[in-house]
């Protein structure tokens, strides 16, 4: 059976009481962003995600690719950009936004 997808990104999107929390670091808009971009670019290879806690949040936002493993944090558009192209598309890892 052919894989479905090469590889999937998980945003935290989780909404705690305290600001530690991606949710609070605009996680949600940013993920929709990249699902966007993703989709415009026919990476039909690769999920967008939202994820519940994935445990990291004094990072956040974060986000994880697998099956690489990579753990992102970002802050723009930009940064997502920047890991669409550079992990997703070129299996470059941005080492500067690595955590």
């Amino acid at each position: 059976m052919a894989k479905l997808f090469k590889q999937h990104v998980f945003f935290c999107t989780h909404s705690r009481d305290d600001s530690s929390n991606c949710a609070e670091h605009k996680a949600q808009s940013l993920r929709d962003y990249a699902k966007k971009k993703v989709k415009k670019l026919k990476l039909k290879k690769v999920r967008i995600n939202s994820a519940g806690c994935l445990g990291r949040c004094s990072l956040g936002p974060i986000l994880v690719i697998y099956p690489e493993g990579v753990w992102y944090q970002y802050q723009s558009k930009q940064d997502i950009d920047l890991i669409i192209e550079s992990q997703l598309q070129n299996n470059r890892i941005v080492e500067h936004l690595k955590r």
